[in-house]
């Protein structure tokens, strides 16, 4: 059987194949702790603090259609994932993500009350969670197509 939420495993260079570059790490908010002093939400299955990392998507690709190249990575870990110092002067570190799956679903956030089902707009999504941040193992936009 297959699970309600499909969890597909998928190497960092196949979801970043140009590189992607850390913006920031903060605490993902629970909104149901909200007024609670740890207010930080939990894995579901391990318990662990998670946390989301912005990125730059390097793909050229990625900035087309009005899609924005910024993404969020939930990282799963006990501790806040510390990016890497940047390489290259006055840009943000690249980095690579271990433990990364890649979760789809269905984005019905356009749809809107009354509209026919043909009309409604939705879109195929995905969610994006790992279990570490690391160092980019070659210079973003080096990698082989």
């Amino acid at each position: 059987m297959v699970p309600m939420t499909l969890k597909v495993p998928v190497p960092s260079e196949y979801v970043f194949p140009a590189g992607a570059l850390c913006l920031g790490v903060s605490p993902q908010i629970d909104f149901e702790r909200r007024g609670e002093a740890d207010n930080q939400a939990r894995d579901k299955e391990s318990g662990e603090r998670v946390w989301v990392v912005r990125v730059m998507d390097l793909d050229p690709e990625a900035g087309k259609f009005g899609r924005s190249t910024e993404v969020k990575v939930k990282v799963v870990a006990a501790q806040q994932p510390v990016p890497p110092p940047s390489t290259v002067p006055g840009y943000p570190p690249a980095v690579e993500f271990e433990g990364l799956t890649l979760t789809p679903y269905v984005d019905s956030q356009r749809c809107k009350p009354g509209r026919s089902s043909g009309d409604c707009r939705s879109r195929m999504a995905y969610s994006l969670r790992a279990t570490a941040l690391r160092p980019a193992s070659s210079a973003p936009g080096s990698a082989a197509a």
